[in-house]
C-alpha cells in the first residue's frame, strides 16, 4: 500500500522544519488549553472576589485527577498510533482509535460522574472553608458532569495530531478557546452567573470543538476514521494504550497530591489569600509549561514514526531541537516572571477588592521565586515526554515523578520551617526543578550514548499487538 504523503513527510522532510510544522499548531492548542484557566480566573477575579479565585485553586487538584485519566488514554493512543503508522500497520492504528473511544466514555462515567457523590467531602479535604466551598462546588459540578465531552475532545484531538493533522488539531482547540472567551463574557460578565457561568462556558466551548473533531473522523479521506470493525473492545489494545500513556497519567495524579499539599501549606501560612495567590501564580506559570508540552506533542509523531522505521538519527535530531525549543520557551517565562510579575498578577484582582494589596504582594513574591530556574525546566519536560513518545514508559515515569514527588514533596516538608514566612513553600518548587533538570540531562546523555548512537533495539516484538 502506497504511503500517505503526510506520513512520508515524517521521514523525508528536514527535521527542524517538520518540528516547527507539528509543534506550532500543538503549541497554539496547548496554550489555548492553558488559557481556559487564565480566562476563567481573570473573569472570576474581576467580576467576583478574591475568595472565588481561591475556590478555583481548590478545584485544581480534582481537575488534575480527571485530566490524569484523560492523558493516559489520549497521549497513550497518540503514541501507539504513531508507532503503528510508522511500522505501516494501518489496521492496528485504526483499532487504537476504536478502543480510544470506548475508553474515553468509560472514563467519563467513572472518573467524571462518580466523584459527584462525595464532592463536598472532597473539596473540604482539599482545603475548602465557609468562604470557598459554595463557589467551588458550583464550578466543579458542571465541569465533572461534562467530563465525557472533555475526554472525547482531547483524546480524539491527540489522535488527530498524531495521524498527520496538526493544523486541524490546533483548529479544534482554538475553536474551544474562542467559544470559552465568548461564553465567559456572556455568562460571567453580562449575566452575572459567577462560577456556574465559568463552568458552562468551559463545557459549552468544548462541545462546540468536539463537533469539529467528530466531523474530521467521519471523512473518508482522513488517515484514521470511524468505520465498522474498529470498535470492539480489546484488552490487548487497551493495555498498550494505557501502558504508553501511564507516565502523563501518573504525573497528573502526583500533581494533584502536590497541589493539595501546597494548598494546605498556604492556608496554614497565609490563609485564604495565600491559596488565592498560589492559584494565580500556578495558572500563569502553567501557561509556559503547556507551551513546552506543545513542543513535545509536535515531537511525538516525528520521534514515534521514525522509531518505527528504525531511523535513530532523525529521532536524535528531533530530540535535540525540541530540547532547545523548550529551554527558549521557559526562559521567556522566567523573564516575564522576574521582570513584570506585578502587572501580570494585577490582571486577576479587582481594583476595589479589600484584599488586593495583600494578595498582590504574595503573588508577586511567589511568581519570582517559583520561576527562578525555569530555563532548565524546559529540557526536563521535553526529555521526560520523549521517553513516553518512543515507548519507554518506565524512564518517562521516573523522570516525571522525580520532579513532582521524589524531590519536591520532601522539599515541601523540609524548607518551610527553615525559612521566614512562606518563602520555603515557594522555594521548594525551584529547588526541585534544579535537581530534576540535572538528573534528566544526565539520563538523556546516557541514553543517547548507549542506545541511540549504537542503534540498540528499543521496541521488542512483544510490545506490538
Amino acid at each position: 500500500m502506497e504511503r500517505d504523503p503526510k506520513l512520508a513527510a515524517l521521514e523525508e522532510h528536514p527535521v527542524g522544519r517538520l518540528l516547527l510544522r507539528y509543534s506550532l499548531p500543538s503549541i497554539i492548542g496547548m496554550a489555548a488549553m492553558a488559557l481556559y484557566n487564565v480566562v476563567d480566573s481573570i473573569y472570576i477575579g474581576q467580576c467576583c472576589n478574591a475568595y472565588a479565585i481561591a475556590a478555583i485553586a481548590l478545584v485544581f487538584p480534582l481537575m488534575n485527577l480527571t485530566a490524569a485519566a484523560g492523558a493516559m488514554v489520549g497521549l497513550g493512543s497518540a503514541a501507539a498510533s504513531s508507532i503503528f503508522l510508522g511500522q505501516q500497520k494501518h489496521g492496528n492504528a485504526e483499532r487504537v482509535l476504536g478502543n480510544c473511544l470506548w475508553l474515553s466514555m468509560l472514563l467519563g462515567i467513572t472518573v467524571g460522574w462518580l466523584p459527584l457523590l462525595w464532592l463536598e467531602d472532597i473539596l473540604r479535604f482539599f482545603g475548602a472553608d465557609a468562604h470557598t466551598l459554595g463557589p467551588a462546588m458550583d464550578f466543579t459540578r458542571i465541569i465533572m458532569l461534562g467530563c465525557p465531552v472533555t475526554y472525547f475532545l482531547f483524546n480524539l484531538n491527540h489522535l488527530m495530531r498524531a495521524s498527520g493533522y496538526p493544523h486541524k488539531a490546533m483548529g479544534s482547540l482554538l475553536i474551544s478557546l474562542v467559544m470559552n472567551v465568548l461564553g465567559a463574557h456572556v455568562f460571567i460578565y453580562m449575566l452575572g452567573w459567577g462560577m456556574v457561568g465559568a463552568g458552562l462556558a468551559t463545557i459549552g466551548a468544548q462541545a462546540a470543538a468536539l463537533a469539529w473533531v467528530l466531523a474530521h473522523y467521519c471523512r473518508a479521506t482522513s488517515i484514521l476514521r470511524f468505520k465498522r470493525g474498529i470498535y470492539t473492545p480489546s484488552l490487548q489494545y487497551a493495555r498498550r494504550i494505557c501502558t504508553v500513556g501511564l507516565p502523563p497519567c501518573l504525573l497528573n495524579i502526583v500533581g494533584c497530591v502536590i497541589v493539595v499539599v501546597f494548598n494546605k501549606l498556604f492556608v496554614a501560612y497565609d490563609g485564604q489569600m495565600g491559596l488565592a495567590a498560589f492559584g494565580i501564580v500556578n495558572r500563569v506559570l502553567f501557561l509556559f509549561v503547556m507551551v513546552v508540552l506543545g513542543v513535545t506533542q509536535g515531537m511525538q509523531p516525528i520521534a514515534g514514526y521514525n522509531l518505527g522505521l528504525g531511523n535513530y538519527k532523525r529521532v536524535k535530531d528531533v530530540l535535540y531541537k525540541a530540547i532547545w525549543a523548550g529551554v527558549a520557551i521557559m526562559t521567556a517565562g522566567w523573564l516575564i516572571a522576574e521582570l513584570v510579575p506585578e502587572q501580570v498578577a494585577a490582571a486577576f484582582i479587582r481594583q476595589d477588592d479589600p484584599h488586593r494589596e495583600e494578595l498582590l504582594s504574595i503573588a508577586v513574591r511567589g511568581m519570582r521565586t517559583m520561576a527562578l530556574v525555569f530555563p532548565i525546566v524546559g529540557s526536563q519536560i521535553v526529555i521526560g515526554n520523549f521517553f513516553q513518545a518512543i515507548g519507554r514508559p518506565v524512564l518517562s515515569i521516573l523522570l516525571n515523578l522525580s520532579r513532582q514527588l521524589i524531590v519536591l514533596l520532601p522539599c515541601l516538608f523540609i524548607l518551610p520551617p527553615l525559612l521566614p514566612g512562606d518563602m520555603g513553600i515557594w522555594l521548594a518548587q525551584a529547588t526541585s526543578d534544579l535537581a530534576c533538570g540535572v538528573i534528566s540531562l544526565f539520563v538523556i546523555y546516557r541514553f543517547v550514548t548507549h542506545v541511540l548512537n549504537h542503534k540498540s533495539p528499543i521496541l521488542s516484538k512483544q510490545e506490538t499487538p
